[in-house]
């Protein structure tokens, strides 16, 4: 049985999304956050050293990084969601996996530590605002006629998006990006998501 070490309120939300579309059975281990610092538990170091979620165990693997997670989820249980090796569709693929956990969660990250400093952040805030703006109006443009990033139906870049995508609509950005959030909208629709919000819980993006 594959087992989801999962944080409330944190990107493991989508691989919980993730493994009920593809319907592959999972026990969910739950964690909070602390109520004042907002950090995982010290519990989860003791499944992974960096202490973080989401962490999936399976085959007698440990494995940490929601890109990592969703590829290999994906490879050896819905390989229909990753287009075809060499193809145009692929090479979009493997940039915008690396994207959703590298440029886009940056300025996104970096949004949440200075705000906690408040007026001593303030002189960041200008470019952390620019670079937001930057890297959701890409998600928009990216965007195909369908809805998708990248294949024309579900795939595993659509599941890695979602989080960003949830973070751009819930700090105000919808009006601007509207196929954004449309994107979010027919996520937050779907069955198989709405099931990972019942057995996750409470989540601050939904």
């Amino acid at each position: 049985m594959l087992i989801v070490h999962h944080l409330n309120n944190s990107r493991s939300q989508r691989v919980l999304w993730l493994l009920e579309e593809i319907g592959l059975p999972y026990e969910l281990r739950a964690y909070q956050r602390d109520a004042k610092t907002n950090l995982a538990p010290p519990e989860l170091r003791a499944v992974h050293p960096l202490g973080k979620s989401p962490v999936i165990e399976a085959e007698g693997r440990v494995i940490a990084e929601s890109g990592a997670i969703v590829e290999w989820l994906c490879a050896r249980h819905a390989p229909q969601m990753i287009p075809e090796a060499g193809t145009a569709a692929h090479d979009a693929h493997l940039e915008l996996m690396h994207f959703a956990e590298g440029s886009a969660m940056t300025p996104i990250l970096l949004n949440l530590y200075v705000s906690r400093l408040g007026e001593a952040g303030a002189p960041l805030k200008p470019r952390i605002e620019e670079q937001l703006a930057s890297h959701f109006g890409h998600m928009e443009a990216t965007l195909r006629p369908s809805g998708h990033f990248v294949l024309d139906d579900l795939s595993a870049v659509d599941a890695m998006l979602s989080f960003p995508a949830e973070v751009a609509i819930k700090q105000g950005f919808g009006a601007k990006l509207p196929r954004l959030a449309a994107f979010v909208e027919w996520v937050h629709a779907r069955p198989a998501w709405k099931r990972a919000l019942e057995k996750g819980g409470p989540y601050a993006f939904a």
